[in-house]
């Protein structure tokens, strides 16, 4: 797949006009039930995948027309592990679905209000989902392609020991993302995947939020989470 041209979705030029603190509306792992959401207002919404539940066009589409509808200046999204449709289809069947305005990252980035933003939807490989990548230098050769100065990072999985306690007490977070974060040191680092691991931690100046809003059962029973985001401060 040609993800440098997923970086130029739709051509978008973005005007620096917009006043700090910057409101951003996180969310994750929504899995068809986008349309239940009580969205609070704000500036900018970034889903952090799994939008879907196994990835069909229909469910791609539907939510992609929710998506478009909401009153955001600024909508980014990743695919996650459920979302077959982005990993299977090519560079331009995707393109051709994006409606204008919206923006697709898939290990690319863009800068938005002086903001560097960049998304990846990998992760560690859990049986045969999309997206899946081995541990070690397979998923490190993903981490590697983040740039230095990123201010919010976007990945669809946690690293590891931070926000990614299963159910059942494992830590299953990706030790190389650990590594690149450690090395990029964002503002803030969003992820989702881990359904009973919501919620916001900050260390090493980095704010940390698995935003996954269904719970382990797949009910919706977790907030979006709210940021007022000042590149200055």
């Amino acid at each position: 797949m040609d993800s440098d041209a997923l970086s130029r979705v739709k051509n978008l030029i973005v005007p620096k006009k917009i006043k700090y603190p910057l409101k951003i509306v996180f969310i994750s792992d929504t899995h068809g039930f986008h349309a239940d959401l009580n969205l609070p207002t704000g500036d900018m919404i970034i889903h952090a995948g799994d939008i879907s539940k196994r990835g069909h066009l229909s469910e791609v589409l539907d939510f992609l027309a929710w998506y478009e509808s909401l009153d955001f200046k600024y909508k980014i999204f990743i695919a996650g592990n459920h979302d077959f449709f982005f990993e299977e289809s090519m560079t331009e069947e995707i393109e051709r679905i994006i409606p204008n305005g919206i923006i697709y990252l898939n290990d690319t980035g863009i800068d938005i209000e002086g903001i560097s933003i960049w998304g990846s939807p990998v992760s560690p490989r859990f049986f045969d989902w999309a997206f899946n990548r081995d541990r070690g230098g397979h998923i490190k050769s993903h981490w590697d392609l983040i740039p230095n100065k990123t201010d919010i990072l976007i990945t669809h999985g946690p690293p590891l020991n931070i926000l990614d306690r299963t159910i059942r007490g494992d830590l299953v977070g990706c030790e190389d993302l650990t590594n690149a974060v450690k090395r990029i040191n964002p503002r803030v680092h969003v992820f989702g995947h881990i359904h009973e691991a919501y919620g916001v931690i900050e260390q090493a100046k980095t704010k940390f939020i698995n935003a996954s809003v269904l719970d382990v059962k797949y009910k919706l029973v977790n907030p979006p989470v709210e940021l007022n985001f000042n590149l200055l401060s």
